[in-house]
């Protein structure tokens, strides 16, 4: 490598880590340049409040393509040296994605004849996970491995060293949690761990060696700086409010004037599309592996592509500075895009080098700060964990002349060209945008779908309904440790960091009060219930019949499912097959379930059943869904609506019941479902071709009401049956046709009451006394002379310290709002709301 292109400079006479040093005492100490590699800021992370920003990582701060390339390659020769000519020639270089996606591929090219593959976060149809591990403090965390050649990680592993690639080791877990898992599967006599700086503490030091002499191989570890991150007590709840002060400052301000810092510009630059000419068969990165041919391949394409972009280039930019800015994990092509940019347009230009993340970082104009400016425009991908906020740095502002936008094929979406899509957000700070697209690579011989999916799980062995209630198409995850304090969760969902299906709240455990409210409410509104079941089931079997499928959505929906069936058992001697399925907002519904019941019975057949509606949300989600499925190649025919027990939303036309009352299902969790948890999806866990997650808790068999819940609803059949009959005919002749009523009155509250998102927003009992056993309550709307059946809701309240607000003209019995602003200061050691939080 060059002199230029080793040499980094040097551009801030204030270090850019002072501004938080200096508020939260947090100290960086180290090796000589160790303040010039790092600068520090704050973000949203219920697990780590500080961000250390790497200044030649070209992430979060520009930085010249070769001074970029130039450190991970220096890195790959280093590690070249230390495995000798002949073990380098076998190893595996293995990045972490998304932050480090381009350097391991630049440590690679540094041992010249090394494959390269890195984790990912976006799931692949049709390739199968080789592995997958946790990276616990991230705000994304599951990993996937899905290598083209399904022997990358496994052939010839005793003898081929394992090269694992990270920006930063703070605590060295998550490079721990990927040896183990893939120690487990191909266990290998040598480990090279690789970053720019390694910041533990001694102890984590010491485990790492601990755990090497634990699995019997060599550990080597090789960075360029080494130091410590001292951190005060209490650190973490003071960056947080720091943060939130910060940000509730910029919200006074206008918006984020100085998180955007719009110029004055007549008007935004146009967008010019750059046909690159990407060589065919080459990989975009190394999400399914890179192996030397491809990267020699590249080599020879490279200067081509790059005077395409010189040539796309106007005057005034060719003699200024020019911005190549990368996408999320793809990092080495624009990387390489840029190096050779640099190359083509000499030293009159200055090209710089950066890529967009989905971490949130709080931005701060000023010169001690790492982070200075903030775009914020959304997801482009289509995302697997749904739609959210993306954001790029230290652009705004910046003074870029033009900007050349790098993405792959599957993320030039409308959302990338929409108005207020990463193209329009770039147009507002420079001259001119040029877009290049990387075609992304399809692997030639994907893994084929199993012939034998996954068979449904039955009681006793998972749930305790018995085996003929139902079958659930879930995996079972029992021995997973998936729950999270309620308060953590809710924080890290609300900033966007997790979705809320990759955990799973801790379970309530009643009170003594409460599990006598739950008896009491069961007695009274067992008739009640009874001829809901009645009336939605005398129904499906009129429009459905003669003999539906039910599938219930897991797990509100499966108590529901199981009361159904056994009508139609008691009443008409049918025998209806039932099963349990997972739907997750904004992931959708899941797909090898739907092929599961496509295999095994008639789509057209299939019923889906839920407990009620809120909203409506999940009634949009299932239909979205299905189309999607359908519109994927997955089997047609199945039909999208929901029958439900009671619909005080208005949002289907097939239920027992539009009145909004207490079902004692919706006042416990596990213990009143067969004690089932909510299901889960998380990318590691839960493999293309695998049912979604649940938990069976069998350590609370004590506590289960399952079985009676279904058997004191069931004794009232006969009872009811009369008036069922009557209430049947009266509906099958009666418009049904949905209202949306509820999510109308949802839309007025969310902005009556400054929330102003609809998701946290929960109406209904069921909702309500979901959002006080699982979320971080804010307040309760009860409609004002509402009586018994908010009963237990008040209790809950109480518990929490949340107030209750009786209120007119309201569709529902009442209404839970989800802290719209959550911090760990919303709630005080007790678990109780702070007033005026």
């Amino acid at each position: 490598m060059s002199e230029r292109a080793t040499r980094e400079e040097n551009v801030d006479v204030v270090w850019s880590g002072d501004w938080v040093a200096e508020r939260l005492g947090v100290a960086l100490e180290g090796d000589g340049d160790l303040r010039e590699l790092l600068g520090l800021a704050l973000r949203r992370n219920p697990k780590r409040a500080h961000l250390l920003v790497s200044n030649v990582l070209g992430k979060h701060v520009p930085q010249r393509p070769s001074v970029v390339y130039g450190a991970g390659y220096g890195l790959g020769e280093r590690v070249r040296a230390l495995l000798g000519e002949q073990e380098a020639r076998r190893a595996v270089v293995l990045g972490y994605a998304e932050t480090a996606t381009g350097l391991g591929h630049a440590v690679a090219d540094g041992l010249r004849d090394a494959p390269y593959l890195h984790s990912t976060r976006r799931p692949v149809a049709g390739v199968r996970q080789a592995g997958g591990f946790e990276e616990a403090h991230s705000h994304a965390t599951s990993h996937l491995l899905l290598p083209e050649d399904p022997e990358l990680l496994a052939q010839g592993a005793e003898a081929s060293p394992l090269v694992l690639v990270d920006d930063e080791f703070s605590t060295g877990n998550t490079v721990l949690n990927t040896i183990r898992a893939l120690h487990a599967l191909h266990p290998r006599d040598r480990y090279v761990i690789v970053a720019l700086v390694d910041m533990r503490s001694p102890a984590d030091r010491d485990r790492l060696t601990a755990f090497a002499a634990e699995i019997g191989a060599r550990v080597d570890l090789v960075t360029r700086s080494t130091g410590t991150v001292t951190l005060p007590d209490g650190v973490l709840e003071r960056g947080q409010a720091l943060v939130a002060a910060q940000e509730a400052g910029e919200a006074g301000e206008a918006g984020e004037a100085s998180a955007s810092a719009l110029p004055s510009v007549p008007a935004p630059a146009p967008v010019t599309r750059v046909d690159l000419a990407w060589p065919p068969g080459v990989p975009d990165g190394g999400r399914h592996g890179f192996t030397p041919a491809h990267r020699a391949a590249l080599e020879e394409a490279l200067p081509e592509m790059a005077e395409r972009i010189a040539g796309a280039l106007g005057g005034g930019a060719r003699q200024g500075r020019v911005l190549v800015l990368g996408f999320e994990e793809l990092m080495y092509a624009p990387l390489r895009l840029g190096t050779a940019l640099e190359e083509a347009l000499g030293a009159d230009t200055e090209v710089r080098y950066s890529t967009t993340t989905r971490s949130p970082v709080l931005a701060v104009d000023d010169p001690g700060y790492a982070i200075r400016t903030r775009l914020v425009f959304p997801a482009h991908d289509t995302p697997a964990d749904g739609p959210g906020d993306r954001y790029a740095y230290n652009v705004a502002g910046a003074g870029f002349d033009a900007v050349v936008a790098v993405v792959d094929s599957t993320a030039d979406t409308p959302e990338l060209h929409a108005p207020e899509g990463l193209l329009a957000r770039l147009a507002a700070h420079t001259g001119q945008v040029l877009l290049a697209v990387v075609p992304s690579y399809t692997p030639t011989t994907p893994v084929q779908e199993s012939a034998v999916l996954p068979e449904p799980l039955r009681g006793p062995d998972f749930s305790s309904y018995a085996p003929e209630d139902v079958g659930w198409l879930l995996q079972d995850l029992s021995d997973t440790e998936l729950e999270a304090p309620t308060e953590e969760r809710e924080e890290a969902i609300q900033s966007g960091g997790a979705h809320y299906a990759e955990s799973l709240p801790v379970e309530y455990q009643p009170s003594a009060e409460y599990q006598a409210l739950f008896t009491a409410a069961l007695e009274t509104s067992a008739a009640r219930i009874a001829r809901a079941v009645g009336t939605v089931t005398e129904t499906v079997l009129a429009e459905r019949g003669p003999r539906p499928v039910l599938v219930s959505l897991a797990r509100a929906g499966t108590p529901v499912g199981v009361l159904m069936r056994r009508w139609a058992q008691h009443r008409h001697g049918l025998d209806l097959p039932h099963y349990a399925i997972s739907i997750v907002r904004g992931r959708g519904i899941d797909a090898t379930a739907l092929r599961w019941l496509a295999a095994h019975h008639d789509p057209a057949d299939v019923v889906f059943v839920d407990g009620w509606t809120g909203k409506g949300a999940i009634t949009r989600e299932l239909a979205a869904a299905i189309e999607e499925f359908e519109a994927s190649g997955g089997p047609a025919g199945f039909d999208p609506e929901i029958a439900v027990l009671a619909d005080p939303g208005g949002c289907v036309r097939t239920y027992g019941t539009r009145e909004d009352f207490l079902i004692p299902s919706a006042c416990l969790n596990s213990t009143v479902s067969g004690l089932i948890s909510r299901t889960v999806l998380r990318a590691d866990l839960v493999g293309p071709n695998d049912f979604h997650g649940g938990k069976f808790y069998r350590e609370l068999a004590g506590a289960d009401v399952s079985v009676r819940f279904l058997d004191t609803i069931a004794a009232r059949f006969d009872e009811v049956a009369g008036r069922v009959e009557d209430e049947a005919k009266e509906l099958l002749a009666a418009d049904r046709a949905p209202t949306w009523e509820g999510w109308a009155a949802v839309e007025r509250i969310s902005e009556e009451y400054g929330i102003h998102d609809v998701n946290l927003v929960k109406p209904g009992v069921g909702e309500t006394t979901r959002v006080l056993l699982r979320r971080v309550p804010w307040k309760i709307l009860a409609k004002r002379g509402a009586g018994a059946d908010l009963t237990h809701i008040r209790l809950l309240a109480e518990q929490r310290g949340v107030p209750v607000e009786e209120v007119d003209d309201l569709p529902y019995s009442c209404v839970g709002l989800i802290h719209p602003r959550y911090t760990r200061g919303a709630t005080g050691a007790d678990g109780k709301a702070v007033k005026g939080a």
